[in-house]
């Protein structure tokens, strides 16, 4: 059984690199490719930003620290590490750590439940608002990560310190995996699946199936909370997140996004919404809504 454990992340871990390095080669390819007028706004909107920099000062422009969650089974250094790097260089103080990991997996993060996790984020949040000064974050996630800043907004009593939330593919609603959840259930029931996940390392699993406890306290009433503005971000293509409408909260003062509204042809799944560029481009637009921009030269994301 230890082995299973550990084999786990480890083929994650290198399927997470191999998408990493491939997302960021994508990233500069298209990115040579861009009009120079791309790049140029680029530059003029680059200045003041930082990465994991607590004396980094929000500026008038971007006067959220943006804090990034990243997904199950990664770290803050991978999975939306480029995200982050972009928005940096765009000139925001950006903000990122590994929540959720257990001794046994140091290198993995997103294994403990939604709610443990969600005290973890929830002091970092406060620490990068004392650090820098600013009133309110901004929290972008990456699938589970996505889940924890919904959960963040609604379940942590910080709603007044929470500017935004963007939340790139989350399973808001629970996932059923392209329907493995619903098979594992019919075969072995949802107790024995919560015993397996708990015994491999992995709780975090039960809370996003269907029904599970973060599912059922998230929804239980309203999930968007007042003052806070909301994007939900997914591709029709998302393998993961299963049905994909189960990201989206059909609630006022929410804007729910398929990334093909925008980009037709882009085939992006699950864990290539963190790398892609036409995701990056609507990321920006829901932090900075004043000075949206449509997005001019559609990627071609990993469909994986």
């Amino acid at each position: 059984m230890a082995r299973t454990a550990d084999s786990a992340p480890r083929t994650r871990r290198r399927t997470r690199s191999w998408l990493a390095r491939t997302g960021l080669a994508l990233t500069l390819a298209l990115g040579a490719a861009l009009p120079a007028s791309a790049a140029q706004d680029g530059a003029a909107a680059a200045g003041g930003g930082g990465i994991n920099d607590f004396s980094c000062k929000p500026s008038s422009a971007h006067p959220e620290p943006v804090v990034l969650l990243h997904g199950t089974f990664a770290t803050w250094y991978e999975d939306i590490n480029f995200l982050q790097a972009d928005l940096a260089a765009r000139g925001y103080c950006t903000f990122a750590s590994t929540y959720g990991e257990y001794p046994e997996f140091p290198l993995v993060g997103g294994l403990k439940p939604v709610a443990e996790s969600n005290v973890e984020i929830k002091e970092y949040v406060e620490k990068v608002r004392g650090a820098t000064g600013a009133a309110k974050v901004a929290v972008v996630g990456h699938s589970e990560g996505g889940l924890q800043s919904l959960y963040l907004a609604k379940m942590q009593g910080i709603q007044p310190h929470i500017a935004r939330v963007v939340a790139i593919a989350p399973p808001t609603h629970g996932t059923d995996a392209a329907g493995l959840v619903k098979l594992g259930d019919k075969l072995l029931g949802r107790g024995t699946l919560d015993k397996i996940a708990a015994t491999l390392g992995f709780p975090v699993l039960s809370d996003e199936f269907p029904g599970g406890p973060a599912i059922k306290a998230l929804n239980d009433g309203p999930v968007a909370q007042p003052g806070i503005a909301y994007t939900i971000i997914t591709s029709r293509f998302d393998e993961i997140v299963t049905p994909t409408e189960t990201s989206f909260v059909r609630e006022p003062g929410v804007t729910n996004q398929y990334v093909q509204d925008f980009c037709p042809l882009d085939p992006v799944g699950h864990i290539g919404e963190a790398y892609d560029l036409n995701v990056w481009h609507l990321v920006r637009n829901a932090l900075d809504p004043k000075n949206a921009t449509r997005i001019k030269v559609c990627a071609v994301g990993s469909p994986g």
